[in-house]
C-alpha cells in the first residue's frame, strides 16, 4: 500500500487540473447565471406547468455543467487548506457561489408567488417528476423576503457567518497538541490526536482528552464569539423570516415536521434509563465502578491492540456490502479503485469525515483520518453507505429531486455499518471478538441517538439563552453543555473537567444556515435500527426496499418513504422499535459473558 492510494483523485472532476482552467468556468458560470436571470426574472408568475418543467430542467442542466470545478475547489482545500492555490480556488469558488447565490435569489421567490396563486398546478402532469420539489417551495414560500432583501443577506452570510465558519475550519485544522505516547513527546495534528480516543490504552485516551478539550478551551473566547454570532444571527433571521421556532427551518430542510420530532425526542428522553443501564454493563465488563467518558467508545480490554491496514479495511467493506447486494458491492468497489477516497491523517486536512455527492459522475467523493483502528472502518462503512445513497439517486433523479434533508441522508450510511457488523461477526468464533464488536455498534448507537439528543437540548438552550438576553460568554455556554450533557447521561459517566469545552470542536454547532444539525443523526439512528429489524426478518426481500428508498433522493418526503415500507414516524410506537433492536443488541452482548 502507497500513500497515494490513500489519497483522494480529484482529476476526474474536470477536464483541465488546471487552476486558471476552473477559474474560469467559475467565471462562465456566473456570467450564465446573470442570463438566466435576464431570460426568466419577473416572468415566473404567470408560467403554465409546461414551463415550469423547462425552467427546472434547465436549471439542472445549469448545475451538472458547474458541479465540477466548484467540487474540485471544495474537496481540494478540505483536503489541504494549507496551500496557496487551495486557499485562492475555495474563496473564488464561496464568491462565485454568492454571486450566483444573488443572480437566481429570484426563482424560488417567484415560483413561490406562483404557487401561493394557482396552488392546483402542483397535480398537472407536466410537473408530475418535480411535484415533490414544488410541494417544498410552497412550504418554504411564507417565509420568503423580496429578491433585494434576498441578495441583501447573501452578501451578509459571505462576510459574517460565512465567514466564522470558514474561520473555525482553518483554525482547528492546523492545530496541533502535544502528548507523550509510549515516553516519548509527540506533536500530533487534530486527526491523530484524536484517534487517541479508541487507543486500548486507558490513561493515554483520557491524556489525549484532556489535551485536546484542555488546548481547545484555552481559545473559549474564540470559540465562543463564533458560536454566539452565529445563532444570535439566526435568531433574527427567525424574527426576519417569520418562522415559528429556530428550529423550524431545519424541519424545512429536512422535510420533517415539529409532530415527528417531538415524538422521537420524547422516545429518546422516555428511555435514558436504557442507555445508563448499558453504560454500567460495560463498566462492569471493563472492570471499573463507572466508566469514564474517555471510555465512552474506548475498545474493551483483553481484546487484541489489531491494527488494520488500508488494503484489509477495503476487502472488509468491500465485501459487507456485496453480501447485502452484488450491484452496490461493485460500485463501493469502484470508489476504492479510482481512489475516491482521501484517508490519509495529515496536517491541514480538514477534521471528521465527509461524503460529497458527485451528480455529474453518479459517484462521490470521501474524507476521512485513517489510523488503522476498526472505529476507522466503521467510519469507512458509514461514509461509504453514503456513496450507495449518491450511485442509487443519481441514477434515478435529477439534481432538483437530490437535495436530501439530513434525517434521510444517513440512512445508508448507518445501514452500512451494521451491514459491516454483520460481516466482522461472522468471521469471528471467539467470545471476546464478539464482545469487542457488539460494544462498538451500542457505543455507536449511544454516541449517536443518546450523546446527539445532549446535542439538541444544548442547542436549543442556547436559543433559549439569547432571548433572555443571558450572558453567553464561554463558561456559560459549558455550563449548558454540562446540564443538557447530564440530562442524558446522568450519574452512569465519571467526566474529566475538560469536557466541559467539548462544544468548542464539534462543527456541527458552527454551520451557518443549518440550525438544528444533530436531530437527524437521533433520527436515523433509530429509523435505520427499526429498518434493520425488518430486514431480518425478510431477508434479500427487504433488499429492493432499501434500494428503492434510497434511490428516491428527495422526490417524496421522509413521512412518505417510511410509510412505504410500513412505518408511521409521527407515532412514538414507530421510534420505539428503534429502541428496541437496541435492546436486542444489548441481549446479544449480554449472552456473551
Amino acid at each position: 500500500m502507497t500513500t497515494e492510494e490513500m489519497r483522494w483523485d480529484l482529476t476526474h472532476l474536470v477536464e483541465f487540473d488546471d487552476p486558471a482552467w476552473i477559474e474560469e468556468r467559475m467565471s462562465a458560470a456566473v456570467k450564465e447565471s446573470e442570463s438566466f436571470r435576464d431570460k426568466y426574472r419577473g416572468k415566473i408568475e404567470s408560467f403554465n406547468a409546461q414551463q415550469i418543467k423547462d425552467l427546472l430542467e434547465s436549471i439542472d442542466e445549469f448545475r451538472l455543467r458547474y458541479e465540477g470545478p466548484f467540487k474540485y475547489a471544495s474537496l481540494s482545500y478540505s483536503a489541504d487548506n494549507t496551500t496557496d492555490v487551495n486557499k485562492k480556488l475555495y474563496d473564488r469558488s464561496q464568491t462565485s457561489y454568492m454571486m450566483m447565490g444573488q443572480n437566481l435569489a429570484f426563482i424560488d421567490i417567484e415560483l413561490g408567488k406562483l404557487l401561493t396563486k394557482n396552488p392546483d398546478i402542483i397535480n398537472d402532469s407536466a410537473v408530475a417528476e418535480y411535484k415533490h420539489y414544488l410541494e417544498r417551495i410552497q412550504r418554504k414560500s411564507p417565509h420568503f423576503l423580496s429578491e433585494e432583501e434576498e441578495q441583501i443577506i447573501i452578501i451578509k452570510d459571505r462576510n459574517g457567518i460565512q465567514a466564522l465558519w470558514n474561520l473555525f475550519n482553518d483554525w482547528l485544522s492546523t492545530r496541533t497538541f502535544k502528548i507523550e505516547v509510549d515516553g516519548e513527546m509527540k506533536e500530533m495534528s487534530y486527526g491523530e490526536i484524536t484517534g487517541l480516543y479508541q487507543s486500548p490504552n486507558r490513561d493515554l485516551r483520557k491524556r489525549a482528552m484532556e489535551v485536546v478539550f484542555g488546548t481547545l478551551g484555552k481559545d473559549h473566547l474564540l470559540w465562543s464569539s463564533a458560536l454566539k454570532a452565529i445563532n444570535a444571527d439566526h435568531v433574527q433571521m427567525t424574527k426576519l423570516r417569520k418562522w415559528d421556532s429556530p428550529m423550524t427551518q431545519s424541519l424545512i430542510d429536512n422535510d420533517v415536521d415539529e409532530e415527528t420530532i417531538q415524538a422521537l425526542m420524547n422516545t429518546i428522553e422516555k428511555n435514558v434509563g436504557m442507555v445508563r443501564d448499558y453504560l454500567k454493563l460495560k463498566a462492569k465488563v471493563m472492570g471499573l465502578d463507572i466508566l469514564g467518558n474517555w471510555d465512552l467508545s474506548a475498545p474493551l480490554p483483553n481484546v487484541p491492540d489489531k491494527k488494520w491496514n488500508w488494503n484489509e479495511a477495503k476487502e472488509l467493506v468491500v465485501n459487507a456490502y456485496t453480501d447485502f447486494d452484488y450491484e452496490v458491492g461493485t460500485w463501493i468497489k469502484e470508489m476504492y479503485d479510482k481512489r475516491h477516497l482521501d484517508a490519509e491523517v495529515r496536517s491541514g486536512k480538514r477534521s471528521g469525515a465527509f461524503c460529497s455527492t458527485w451528480f455529474n459522475g453518479k459517484s462521490a467523493y470521501i474524507l476521512q483520518s485513517y489510523n488503522e483502528r476498526i472505529g476507522d472502518i466503521y467510519t469507512s462503512a458509514h461514509e461509504l453507505g453514503h456513496a450507495m445513497h449518491a450511485y442509487l439517486g443519481t441514477r434515478a433523479q435529477k439534481p432538483s429531486n437530490y437535495e436530501i434533508g439530513s434525517c434521510v441522508a444517513e440512512t445508508g450510511s448507518i445501514f452500512g455499518e451494521l451491514l459491516l457488523t454483520e460481516k466482522l461477526l461472522s468471521k469471528v468464533e471467539s467470545k471476546e471478538g464478539k464482545q469487542e464488536i457488539l460494544a462498538i455498534v451500542l457505543d455507536e448507537f449511544v454516541a449517536a441517538a443518546y450523546q446527539v439528543s445532549a446535542r439538541v437540548f444544548f442547542e436549543q438552550s442556547i436559543y433559549d439563552a439569547i432571548e433572555k438576553n443571558k450572558l453567553l460568554d464561554g463558561e456559560a455556554i459549558s455550563k449548558l453543555w454540562v446540564e443538557a450533557r447530564d440530562r442524558i447521561f446522568g450519574d452512569a459517566v465519571e467526566w474529566i473537567p475538560e469536557d466541559k469545552w467539548w462544544w468548542t470542536m464539534k462543527l456541527h454547532f458552527y454551520i451557518p444556515n443549518y440550525r438544528f444539525y444533530n436531530y437527524p443523526y437521533v433520527y436515523a439512528q433509530l429509523f435505520v435500527f427499526a429498518m434493520y429489524k425488518l430486514y431480518k426478518e425478510q431477508g434479500k426481500d427487504f433488499v429492493p426496499k432499501l434500494k428503492n428508498l434510497l434511490a428516491a433522493g428527495s422526490s417524496k418526503s421522509p413521512r412518505q418513504l417510511a410509510a412505504e415500507i410500513g412505518f408511521d414516524i409521527t407515532k412514538e410506537d414507530f421510534w420505539q422499535k428503534g429502541i428496541d433492536q437496541f435492546s436486542e443488541f444489548v441481549d446479544m452482548f449480554k449472552d456473551t459473558l
